[in-house]
């Protein structure tokens, strides 16, 4: 007999949308103050909701929601199994770390009155991204994402903020084309577009092939994996810090779940063959020209915008190794891997972007050179700055450790140990641009004069509770990696023996 909490456990994929793209137009028909009440108070509800999901999921199994009561194939299914509600979870605790320094962050000023259900419509659409399982409603609920966030991008209304915008908008249509010819191959190769329908009756066509290809290549644009990232930096950049850090955390990873998705969902290992060691050769590149990169910024957003760009390289190496494992349980533990990442790297970018809008708020500016004596000026920004490096770093204790630490294992025990080298190399590169950044956090002021603004209590605190958090995961992660295990496994089922 089914209980109450089931009946009610298997509603929630459904609830953790609807709490969000519900209280996004109420926010925009609220006043100011009235709009960010409503965020706040669905932050709180929508992290409640994620956590019982993933409580449900990890202990019965994958929940299955039939939109309208259809279900696939003729209708469209929610399916969250373990990655979903840990990419759902991270949304929520990233999401409401966001809107509690947002508050303070923003505060009264009238330009932002439509951040409020501009962010909430977002966090919604992604929540939504996570929890599909068709290939096109995963392209509608991308795109529903991507609109917001440009809008986000352009809304503080400068020239800069705008040129950015306009830049990420062209770059997106770009993807969304790729992608949805992809889709439509797709179709066309298989009549079916659930993911389940898809890994059960993909064929190795030329049709399918190309459509495959087709949609990766629109999901490397939206991800901005180099060497198509040109849009990513001015975008996050030039946005405000709250807005920087859901693009950094969050919006990226939309368009990687995806590829993972169908990478899996089609075999593309076997489907394409050269697919997932090329998606590897741009990961490794993306790591050693975003460090070098990032290593030569003199604005401190800039560079961890370019920080962005190392880091989205680590999550497409995992296909490579997953491709070259000599064993099923590998390839399980090379996708955990860059999932862990992924949790890591949300939680301690969005900290650095956080730190860097306090300093913004604190000095007026967020020029590097010009921030020497910051550890005591504002000593939680600094320290949020430093403690999340560690996690770029992939020191231990910190999440980045516990992922790159997987991803070696994996590459010395298959045999590819090659992989193991940008793994390794980013690490240190990483702690060059980390490190000089420090090094001027601590230097002596040449002045003591500097005129210093007052800052909100959530914009000089939740920064270091995100870098907290980001440290805690590598502690504490264990009940994360076995919630991505059984998922893992079920992706991977037909890659290795």
């Amino acid at each position: 007999m089914t209980s109450m909490s089931d009946v009610f456990a298997a509603q929630l994929p459904a609830l953790t949308v609807a709490v969000l793209i519900f209280a996004a137009p109420l926010a925009f028909l609220a006043s100011a103050r009235g709009a960010r009440i409503i965020a706040l108070v669905a932050a709180f509800v929508e992290v409640v909701a994620a956590g019982w999901l993933a409580a449900s999921v990890a202990a019965s199994g994958p929940i299955i929601y039939r939109i309208g009561g259809w279900g696939a194939p003729l209708g469209i299914d929610f399916r969250v199994d373990g990655l979903s509600a840990v990419m759902i979870a991270l949304a929520s605790v990233v999401g409401l770390a966001i809107t509690v320094y947002a508050a303070g962050y923003f505060g009264s000023d009238e330009r932002y009155t439509y951040f409020w259900p501009l962010w909430l419509f977002l966090w919604g659409s992604l929540v939504a991204l996570f929890s599909s399982n068709d290939a096109f409603n995963l392209y509608v609920c991308l795109e529903l994402v991507t609109i917001s966030a440009v809008a986000l991008v352009g809304i503080g209304g400068s020239k800069a903020a705008l040129t950015a915008a306009m830049r990420y908008l062209l770059a997106a249509i770009a993807g969304s084309l790729f992608y949805l010819f992809g889709v439509a191959m797709l179709y066309a190769a298989t009549g079916v577009l659930d993911l389940t329908a898809l890994s059960q009756v993909a064929t190795k066509s030329p049709t399918a092939q190309v459509g495959l290809v087709l949609a990766i290549v629109g999901l490397v644009v939206k991800t901005a994996l180099v060497p198509i990232h040109f849009w990513l930096p001015p975008a996050h950049a030039n946005a405000p810090s709250p807005i920087s850090a859901v693009l950094s955390a969050l919006v990226v990873k939309g368009s990687f779940f995806i590829a993972l998705r169908l990478m899996f969902a089609l075999s593309g290992g076997e489907l394409a063959p050269g697919l997932p060691l090329m998606l590897g050769l741009m990961g490794a590149t993306a790591i050693v020209w975003g460090s070098v990169q990032a290593f030569s910024q003199v604005r401190l957003k800039m560079l961890v915008a370019y920080s962005t760009v190392a880091q989205i390289g680590y999550l497409f190496v995992l296909f490579p190794l997953v491709d070259a494992a000599s064993s099923h349980q590998q390839a399980a533990t090379a996708v955990s891997a860059g999932i862990f990442h992924a949790v890591s790297h949300a939680l301690a970018k969005s900290a650095m972007f956080l730190a860097a809008g306090a300093v913004l708020v604190r000095f007026g500016h967020d020029r590097i050179a010009d921030l020497a004596g910051l550890v005591r000026t504002a000593p939680a920004a600094a320290f949020a700055f430093g403690i999340a490096g560690v996690s770029m770093l992939g020191l231990p204790p910190s999440g980045g450790f516990v992922s790159k630490w997987l991803y070696v294992s994996v590459a010395l025990s298959s045999g590819a140990w090659w992989w193991a080298i940008p793994v390794l190399l980013g690490g240190l590169l990483a702690a060059t641009y980390v490190f000089r950044v420090i090094a001027i956090f601590l230097r002596s002021p040449e002045s003591a004069d500097a005129q210093l603004c007052k800052v909100h209590p959530a914009v000089t605190w939740i920064p270091l509770l995100l870098a907290v958090a980001s440290l805690l995961v590598g502690v504490l992660g264990q009940p994360v990696l076995d919630l991505l295990g059984p998922a893992a496994l079920a992706m991977t089922a037909g890659v290795a023996p």
